[in-house]
């Protein structure tokens, strides 16, 4: 993302408020990034949500017509990265897997998919490394929820969310990756409903290392025999679709490959002025519409299918109107993108995170859930 603090991005945008329920020690180990970071602010620039009825689900916006509807449609589930400077952590103190209550409650409304996030030092300690043997209480985690997910009839998107570092270190071996992607799919290569995510938002990379990274896992993944689940690729700068260009990432993704043809380009979208994501007032109501245009004709020039893995903004009328129009623009006859998930639902990230959509009151349920997703709704899947 341009011309902004990386590390704060990063902070600020995936940490859970300062005004979380949970303790000042899980708030400070909370931060995504690994490594040395600072404490999101308690105070905030953000615009306050307007004020309305909490636990709205139905939607007061008209549903749009000639579109093309989302395969997958739904909500990042965080909070099994949460503490991550805390390895392996302890469960209900240092990191939380998502709540089964809210994996009903969005797939009750419609939505059929949820990108569950976690740690890599959690699931492989870096005693071992990246193809050592996997933490088994960890992965047990993981497999439960996302047995859950899929015995819904949704999908999981599992994430390690990572930002391409691995103990506190870039994580430059391809032949490492791949082994530990290898090892991760053949734990879920039987279940078509699991999306493999191969690394969220890397950055500080060449945009042609993230891609030999990527290619090299994914055609890994294939030979092992895991052959029917999607898989997507994140580009680096955060895989922000609006720097997609800028960034590199156009030039070194198109030659993609998958053996089986089951693949994605996985970018991110935030709608305030540095696109961090830290600030709930969109820059104004074209801006969704604005900031995916260029990714989308790069997908359709280049036959790549596209998701929208995380997009955020504040319940106001000005975010409501950008977001409801990014997901018209996407839904358009002939549109590249498979879908798109709201950042984020989640146990830990208390009463005052704007773009929280953890159920039953996270501050996006009331208005941004109605008027800017549901209308988009059903899934074609």
């Amino acid at each position: 993302m341009a011309n902004v603090a990386v590390s704060a991005i990063v902070v600020l945008r995936h940490a859970p408020p300062a005004a979380s329920v949970q303790s000042a020690t899980h708030i400070v180990n909370s931060q995504c990034l690994p490594g040395t970071a600072t404490v999101a602010p308690t105070t905030s620039t953000s615009a306050k949500p307007t004020t309305s009825t909490k636990g709205t689900t139905t939607s007061t916006a008209a549903a749009p017509t000639g579109t093309q509807k989302f395969k997958y449609f739904g909500v990042n589930e965080s909070g099994a990265e949460f503490g991550n400077t805390a390895w392996p952590g302890t469960l209900g103190k240092d990191y939380i897997w998502p709540a089964p209550s809210s994996i009903d409650y969005f797939t009750g409304l419609g939505f059929n998919t949820f990108r569950v996030t976690f740690l890599m030092e959690r699931m492989s300690p870096p005693a071992t490394g990246l193809t050592g043997p996997f933490n088994s209480t960890y992965l047990s985690g993981l497999t439960t929820i996302v047995n859950y997910i899929t015995g819904k009839g949704a999908y999981a998107l599992i994430d390690p969310h990572n930002f391409m570092r691995y103990n506190n270190a870039i994580i430059s071996d391809s032949t490492q990756f791949s082994t530990w992607w290898v090892n991760l799919a053949a734990q879920f290569k039987s279940n078509s409903h699991v999306i493999f995510d191969l690394q969220n938002e890397p950055y500080g990379i060449a945009a042609t290392s993230v891609f030999s990274l990527m290619q090299s896992a994914v055609t890994a993944i294939r030979a092992s025999g895991a052959t029917s689940q999607l898989i997507v690729v994140e580009g680096t700068s955060y895989t922000g679709a609006w720097t997609w260009t800028s960034s590199g990432n156009a030039a070194a993704f198109t030659g993609l490959k998958d053996p089986s043809n089951n693949i994605a380009i996985e970018m991110h979208q935030y709608l305030d002025s540095d696109g961090s994501g830290t600030n709930g007032t969109c820059v104004d109501s074209t801006i969704g519409v604005d900031r995916l245009s260029d990714a989308t004709a790069w997908l359709k020039a280049n036959n790549f299918k596209g998701l929208l893995g995380e997009i955020g903004a504040g319940s106001n009328t000005v975010c409501i109107e950008a977001v409801s129009g990014a997901m018209a623009y996407m839904q358009q006859p002939g549109s590249p993108w498979l879908g798109a998930l709201w950042w984020a639902a989640g146990p830990w990230w208390g009463a005052t995170y704007f773009t929280s959509i953890e159920p039953p009151s996270g501050l996006a349920i009331s208005q941004i859930l109605p008027q800017a997703l549901q209308p988009y709704l059903p899934v074609s899947a």
